[in-house]
């Protein structure tokens, strides 16, 4: 409310002595220090919430204007898996590795102008927000990519036998989507990507992730170092460790896959204990790095609708959350790719659908990598 705003009636405005209900002569006892702090905090956590009020609407267009979204919805036209009606959400979370900008240094490797998912994750939110199952998806799985068009009109034809994060790079977020819903059956409700450097900048703002390692991982391609022990990552750490590939277990994409699941687990607790949903400048710090850093759907492509998104997954502790990758097998021509492994999978995609838990069986007799266990919360 702005200075010559009118006061509600019955709240007196700063400054105005208020008579008490007792006698004439009695003064109201003067503010403690505590209680004017409590105050303070009320407000300005007040303030946050209502990111979209008056008084902070700077705030609220600072925040808005960061924020970059695609229109998936009209790019993907009708053609979909029908959205499921029982108070579940999937979202798919991309990490893009393109090495344009601020990523070429932090990424490595040669800008040719195209990216790839380096990381693909579906995230089921299951009813209530109290829990959730993500399912990793091998960026080195052999899949039979369908036609999809691009959010600027292009069409892209199906290929069969490429890799899965062949879809982005040929027609970013919408063939990504297209692809991920003509393997699973699963209607994606949303989408975000977050690249090297805007993942790098969400854990500096947060001051590191707390992991434990029982080996040492030295992998000169991710530029990580890390003796066995307790480790309080930077971004670039974290960066580091959720790519590595050759440093620890089989050197394959799966292992690294599960290193990515240990610290995912380890960013929730984190994220729980230094309470950034109930400090409200840390709130609005993390804001600000996270929506420059993100990519999101129309449908969350503003404050308001990705806090009240993010506000409904705050209930999920790292205990309430499944993490399974996409059951595969070793493709038997080339063991440095795998194809999906059928059967198994539509246990998976049959469970997000009505919105049950993963049945173990999923996943038991599928390849995995070796570095289980080596990464987690301390």
């Amino acid at each position: 409310m702005s200075a010559e705003s009118t006061p509600e009636p019955g709240i007196p405005e700063p400054g105005t002595k208020v008579p008490s209900h007792g006698s004439k002569g009695r003064r109201r006892r003067p503010r403690t220090g505590s209680r004017k702090a409590l105050q303070a905090t009320a407000w300005t956590a007040a303030g946050i919430v209502v990111l979209g009020g008056v008084g902070v609407g700077y705030m609220y267009f600072k925040l808005n204007g960061n924020i970059k979204s695609v229109d998936i919805n009209q790019a993907l036209g009708t053609d979909r898996p029908t959205k499921a009606d029982n108070g579940s959400e999937n979202i798919l979370v991309l990490g893009s590795d393109t090495r344009s900008g601020a990523n070429k240094k932090l990424g490595g490797g040669t800008d040719d102008g195209s990216a790839r998912s380096d990381t693909a994750m579906i995230v089921h939110v299951y009813k209530g927000h109290k829990r959730a199952s993500v399912v990793s998806i091998p960026r080195d799985t052999l899949i039979d990519r369908p036609e999809c068009t691009d959010t600027n009109g292009t069409a892209h034809p199906a290929a069969t036998g490429v890799m899965f994060n062949s879809a982005y790079s040929t027609g970013g977020a919408t063939c990504a989507v297209k692809t991920v819903e003509s393997i699973t059956g699963v209607r994606m409700d949303h989408y975000l990507e977050v690249d090297f450097s805007g993942f790098q900048k969400l854990i500096d703002e947060l001051g590191g992730v707390s992991v434990t390692t029982t080996k040492k991982i030295d992998d000169p391609d991710s530029h990580l170092k890390l003796t066995a022990g307790t480790h309080q990552l930077t971004g670039e750490q974290a960066l580091g460790l959720v790519r590595t590939r050759h440093g620890v277990g089989d050197g394959s994409d799966l292992g690294r896959i599960q290193l990515q699941q240990a610290f995912i687990k380890a960013l929730v607790n984190q994220v729980k204990q230094i309470g950034v949903f109930t400090n409200p400048k840390k709130l609005y710090d993390l804001a600000d790095t996270a929506t420059k850093a993100v990519t999101t759907d129309s449908d969350l492509g503003s404050v308001n609708s990705l806090m009240n998104f993010t506000n409904g997954l705050k209930g999920i502790s790292a205990s309430h959350m499944t993490m399974v990758t996409m059951p595969v097998q070793y493709d038997p021509s080339n063991l440095n790719r795998v194809i999906v492994a059928e059967s198994k999978a539509k246990l998976v995609w049959k469970a997000l659908k009505n919105d049950q838990p993963i049945p173990e069986a999923a996943t038991k007799g599928t390849a995995t990598g070796k570095a289980k266990g080596v990464v987690s919360a301390p």
